[in-house]
């Protein structure tokens, strides 16, 4: 098991976020969390991340305790994706990428020839080799993205934590950042990722994770979850599900639009 959260509930003062959420990911899995924006989502992804404290339950990492575990400990073996990041300066996208072997070498020491030729590599696996002179703040937002997936490949982390990927993202640079997402968790990745775009949800995940008020409302494949009834509950919106291509495709439709 890679990672696995029981019972975890966390509260800013009086107001409760979480209310005992308990879940598991494993590797060659891409699970989505799926929900309207404020149920909770980046909340729990802070607590999984060791950057939240203070809450009552337990995560634990390969069997292991997340509060007995350092910083750097983590970070060996989880990589956090943001929905975006605007670094203060324009640093080239081969140097984005290497601040992710940051926890490979002493304070004291440079990155050396094995982490340079990480980055090369997962440069190269992401298909944008070519951007790596170019300034990270001169890139489109969904080249961007890539860079951060390339960022944590070089990282080593096995489980990857990405915070709405595809937000603000044209439909191709979509299409490419999910099919990259898709690529790594069958290649052993352990890969978990919010979102609140229903279709992308049905069609790239192996694992749906639906919460609303910081609980979970429902847990399965896809195929299995997927209702009316369940995108009225998390959004409040009365939608059509049409199935197509022998229902291994679907779309919620708005009934207005109908």
């Amino acid at each position: 098991m890679s990672i696995e959260v029981a019972n975890l509930s966390f509260s800013y003062g009086d107001r409760l976020i979480l209310k005992h959420v308990s879940f598991s990911a494993q590797k060659n899995q891409l699970l989505s969390i799926l929900g309207a924006n404020g149920v909770g989502k980046s909340t729990l992804f802070r607590c999984m991340l060791g950057l939240q404290k203070g809450y009552s339950g337990q995560i634990r990492l390969h069997g292991k305790n997340l509060n007995t575990m350092s910083i750097m400990d983590i970070a060996k073996s989880v990589a956090y994706i943001p929905q975006s990041h605007y670094p203060s300066f324009n640093y080239s996208v081969f140097d984005m990428v290497l601040m992710g072997t940051t926890h490979q070498v002493s304070v004291i020491s440079r990155p050396g020839k094995k982490q340079l030729q990480l980055v090369e590599q997962a440069l190269e696996r992401l298909g944008i080799s070519h951007l790596k002179k170019r300034g990270y703040t001169q890139i489109s937002g969904g080249e961007r993205q890539l860079v951060l997936m390339a960022r944590a490949l070089v990282q080593k982390a096995k489980i990857l934590i990405l915070d709405e990927p595809t937000a603000n993202l044209d439909y191709g640079n979509q299409i490419r950042v999910l099919n990259q997402m898709k690529s790594l968790a069958q290649e052993g990745y352990t890969i978990i990722q919010s979102t609140h775009n229903p279709d992308q949800t049905f069609l790239f995940s192996d694992t749906v994770m639906a919460m609303k008020d910081g609980e979970i409302t429902a847990w399965g494949q896809p195929g299995d979850i997927f209702t009316e009834e369940l995108i009225r509950n998390l959004y409040a919106a009365e939608v059509t599900i049409n199935s197509l291509y022998d229902d291994r495709v679907r779309v919620c439709i708005p009934k207005c639009a109908i």
